[in-house]
């Protein structure tokens, strides 16, 4: 638990939270609201921008917006419910003792008996505390060249996932951020007939007097749902996604009824009661090493005060909460623009609350790109930050001299140089990354390549790269990483996308971050 520390600054916090907000109130531009609370009480809202540009709308609290990964502690909490539950007792066994409907130690197999290979075996709490190893649907969709904005329904998203036989990493083995896990979990209890939205309107909803929504697609038609944009060439634009909105990313609703909903975890009543406790508790790799991320929700420590909470990020949408379980406080933001940083905010709001330091981003480690000896790691240092695999990560110092850290618990790091290569931990995985030597890889690697399962193919044709069929082909350049390496960059509307081809004769593995299980042969 957290230090004592003064008596929180309203004033200032409140003040930090207008700075953020009075830079989204430019004239057209999209916004979002900064709401500070107690266990009680509002104390202050901060917002700026619009809801909708066609409307000229004003950001309220309360514009309804997507919550995006936001709604993973909601999820986590009423699995966490339900696993101490049994089934009816027609259900039950005819002897011994029955078992919860869902246990957090039964493996998806149980409940999912068509998943094949290694994710048979992930248990529900590894699915839940990003553990797993699953491979990542979107980003696994994404490497077959299939568009971000594709429909995708849950019944064709859970035919291609029981298809994967294999996993990112032996599940229990690093952290990794991956949104599989969740929506395999929400499956399984979709085959108990318990339904999401149905559970989070009767368990968290009606008590609360609130109204969030859990819809399954993109598409549904939601009350009062603003709008969400990103910013492109033309200037603002639409977003939207076609993939099946599971429990991952599900949840929408405004900024007023998140921190109904919040206050409740901080008191401990209500639906709340209990549930920080659940969702709070340590986590362990499978060599017995504790985790600072729990189930749906990430433990976060600054100067000498611990916050638990959880960021979300759609295309088009940015949410971030946290909270100071000692103090029975808290902050949560929902914004419908894609350039929100959320955890700086977050981070800054709580600081000047809280009177703690706000770190400031930095390291040592040298500019430049960076890869092991074999396999797919590769690592790409900039001013303040890294991008590891295609995902990117701000770097703080860690206070040991040389050292940089990241604080988020999804994607931990801890960095420092050798000589000339980068050692250290990613993902609780000790990791050795030397600069890259560029290579004849490329010349190599020209021509077609084929996934037969997914009748896929990528064709290499020069230094570019294409994965799709004629105008919606997505588009890569691609860079040498030394070993037989090639580094692909290209973009999928809004999305940039960073991802490593591992060539192997005539074999060829496309990874990134989430995903790490497909091969492509040469045709």
């Amino acid at each position: 638990m957290s230090g004592r520390a003064a008596r929180p600054d309203w004033q200032r916090a409140g003040a930090a939270a207008a700075a953020i907000a009075a830079q989204w109130a430019r004239p057209g531009e999209p916004g979002g609201a900064i709401v500070l609370f107690d266990s009680e009480r509002i104390q202050s809202v901060a917002c700026g921008g619009l809801a909708d540009l066609a409307r000229g709308e004003p950001f309220s609290l309360d514009s309804v917006t997507h919550f995006a990964s936001v709604s993973k502690h909601l999820f986590a909490a009423l699995v966490t419910g339900l696993a101490g539950q049994v089934p009816p007792l027609d259900e039950a066994p005819a002897a011994g003792i029955a078992r919860p409907m869902l246990a957090l130690d039964d493996e998806l197999a149980r409940h999912l008996p068509q998943l094949r290979g290694a994710q048979r075996r992930v248990t529900v709490g590894q699915a839940l505390d990003m553990t797993s190893g699953l491979p990542d649907a979107r980003e696994t969709l994404s490497l077959l060249g299939i568009s971000a904005f594709q429909p995708v329904g849950a019944a064709a998203a859970l035919e291609f996932l029981a298809g994967l036989t294999t996993l990112n990493y032996p599940a229990g083995g690093e952290i990794s951020y991956t949104n599989t896990g969740y929506r395999l979990v929400e499956e399984a209890l979709r085959t108990r007939g318990i339904g999401f939205n149905d559970i989070l309107r009767r368990h968290i909803c009606q008590p609360l007097d609130i109204a969030l929504r859990a819809p399954e697609t993109w598409f549904d038609v939601v009350p009062g749902l603003a709008p969400g944009y990103w910013f492109g060439p033309q200037g603002w634009q639409l977003a939207g996604a076609g993939l099946h909105l599971s429990a991952a990313g599900s949840v929408m609703g405004s900024a007023r009824h998140l921190t109904v909903w919040l206050q409740s975890l901080l008191a401990d009543s209500g639906p709340g009661r209990g549930v920080l406790d659940r969702l709070c508790a340590p986590r362990f790799l499978a060599d017995g090493r504790p985790t600072d991320y729990g189930l749906g929700i990430a433990h976060s420590r600054i100067g000498n005060r611990d916050w638990v909470g959880h960021g979300g990020s759609h295309l088009g949408y940015k949410s971030y909460f946290l909270l100071d379980r000692s103090g029975k406080t808290g902050m949560a933001m929902l914004a419908n623009r894609d350039d929100v940083a959320g955890y700086p905010a977050a981070l800054a709001v709580m600081s000047a609350l809280h009177g703690q330091p706000l770190p400031a981003p930095g390291h040592d480690l040298r500019p430049g790109r960076y890869a092991a000896l074999t396999g797919g790691d590769w690592l790409e240092v900039k001013s303040d930050s890294v991008t590891w695999m295609g995902a990117d990560q701000t770097l703080y110092p860690s206070g040991e001299p040389g050292v940089a850290r990241s604080l988020t618990a999804h994607l931990p790091m801890r960095l420092f140089h050798d000589g000339a290569a980068i050692r250290g931990e990613i993902g609780h995985v000790p990791r050795v990354l030397y600069p890259v030597a560029p290579d004849a890889c490329l010349q190599r690697a020209q021509g077609a390549w084929r996934h037969a399962q997914y009748r896929s193919e990528l064709v290499i044709t020069g230094d570019r790269l294409e994965m799709g069929i004629g105008p919606a082909a997505l588009q890569a350049s691609l860079t040498p990483l030394g070993g037989g390496r090639l580094l692909a960059c290209g973009a999928d509307g809004a999305w940039s996308k960073k991802f490593v081809l591992v060539f192997n004769d005539n074999c060829v593995q496309v990874q990134d971050n989430r995903s790490r299980t497909l091969t492509f042969q040469r045709q």
